[in-house]
């Protein structure tokens, strides 16, 4: 697979007058060489990089590649044709699937896994790596459905009146050459703004969501974030390679107050310092992971659009704090009938309802995260149940339920027992 490396941008804005900002440095090394040799870590050596403001620098530095083992082509554009105007230069010339990077980002993602995904995907136009961060707010977000496909995309300034899932598209792709038919000659035009939401409306565009890392470092508080997560060793440890950890959260009674069959969105409120919590967690070597039953849906209390609708809020609110959770499970299932307007074929014993641990499960398998050094914090002793017929430790808080179904569960004790979520956190970081 050939590499497409957009590197146009400039680098005033983070005080870097006479280079283009691809070629800023982090631990002595450019950006574009650190995305270089992760190309060549997955075996990816044919590499174009389209560049136009000071294009000189980054042609004197990589040369045609050789010294780095690969193979470099470069295209300078005449004028700025933002993301998707300048990768058009290369119609014609790309005729497999190709991927891109945009050469703002530092990452460290498993490319492999990426392109199996995207193999896997028939009949698609390609494939974008989307995953949740701390500033929604100025981000290009979207949908992904059921099926991972995008459903939606909501390009920034966002409408303040609304909630969205945090999902953002991470400026890592795969495309067919397919995609030149959207993309207009000699016009500056954007891929998150411009093209995608036009392609979905007649193309399958998929989107693999990853917890790996891979931020832009556009302003200068992203920079020293990005530069700070380098020297700590966060960038690498995070690639799906690697196992990783995670704090499962249940919902109801942890991150919201309880509310019995939460149904209104506006009954949906945060618990005091959740928000500080989460940043906790995402600041850590952790991921932040809910997992929680929501019978309401089997009962006919709800549809799975207004429940997605309540966990829009939730993002909503997170991210406006800083803060986000980088997945979500649930559970639709309930054993008991009776309930007027329940859904019949989700009334079923399943194993992802706590006390189970299919949910547990089904985030390790997704996201490479090992059990045995995780946590699950809950309210209930089935959240310790669940926990620990997996291995993994367990909190049990005294918000929300506080524990009142000890009578089902007289025989469990918990890891630990806080009074709140920031305690918890606070303790397992």
């Amino acid at each position: 697979m050939k590499l497409v490396i957009i590197a146009g941008g400039k680098g005033t804005r983070l005080g870097f007058k006479e280079i283009p900002k691809p070629m800023v440095k982090f631990n002595g090394v450019p950006i574009l060489e650190h995305q270089i040799n992760l190309a060549k870590k997955y075996k990816i050596n044919q590499v174009y990089i389209l560049s136009g403001y000071l294009s000189e620098v980054i042609i004197d530095y990589f040369g045609d590649g050789s010294k780095f083992g690969i193979n470099i082509k470069h295209i300078i554009e005449d004028k700025p044709l933002n993301t998707a105007g300048a990768l058009k230069q290369l119609e014609g010339v790309l005729k497999e699937r190709f991927m891109v990077f945009y050469g703002d980002t530092i990452m460290d993602i498993d490319l492999a896994s990426f392109i199996k995904f995207d193999l896997d995907k028939k009949n698609s136009i390609g494939s974008i790596i989307v995953h949740p961060n701390d500033h929604p707010f100025d981000s290009d977000l979207l949908e992904i459905d059921n099926d991972e496909k995008v459903s939606s995309f909501y390009s920034k300034p966002h409408n303040n009146n609304e909630f969205y899932t945090n999902l953002v598209n991470a400026a890592l792709y795969i495309l067919s050459p397919s995609i030149f038919n959207y993309i207009p000659k000699n016009v500056a035009s954007d891929f998150g703004k411009d093209i995608f939401p036009r392609v979905i409306l007649k193309e399958n565009l998929y989107g693999y969501k990853t917890t790996e890392y891979i931020k832009d470092m556009g302003t200068p508080d992203r920079f020293k974030k990005v530069e700070k997560d380098i020297v700590s060793g966060k960038v690498s440890s995070l690639n799906r390679e690697k196992k990783q950890k995670a704090i499962f959260l249940d919902r109801d009674g942890v991150i919201n107050k309880e509310v019995d069959n939460l149904t209104k969105i506006e009954d949906f409120e945060l618990i005091e310092r959740v928000s500080d919590s989460i940043k906790l967690i995402n600041k850590s070597e952790y991921l932040a992971i809910v997992v929680t039953n929501q019978p309401v849906i089997a009962k006919g209390f709800i549809t799975s659009i207004q429940l997605d609708l309540i966990h829009k809020k939730m993002d909503s609110i997170l991210g406006d704090q800083g803060a986000y959770i980088d997945d979500l499970f649930y559970c639709p299932h309930h054993q008991e009938s009776g309930f007027e307007g329940e859904v019949k074929k989700l009334k079923i014993n399943c194993n992802c309802r706590k006390p189970n641990s299919g949910m547990l499960i089904e985030a390790a398998k997704k996201y490479n995260i090992d059990l045995e050094k995780s946590w699950i914090i809950g309210d209930r002793y089935a959240d310790v149940k669940a926990g620990n017929q997996v291995d993994v430790s367990t909190v049990l808080l005294k918000t929300g339920h506080a524990g009142n179904d000890k009578d089902k569960y007289f025989d469990l004790i918990p890891d630990k027992e806080f009074n709140n979520l920031y305690e918890a956190v606070n303790f397992i970081i």
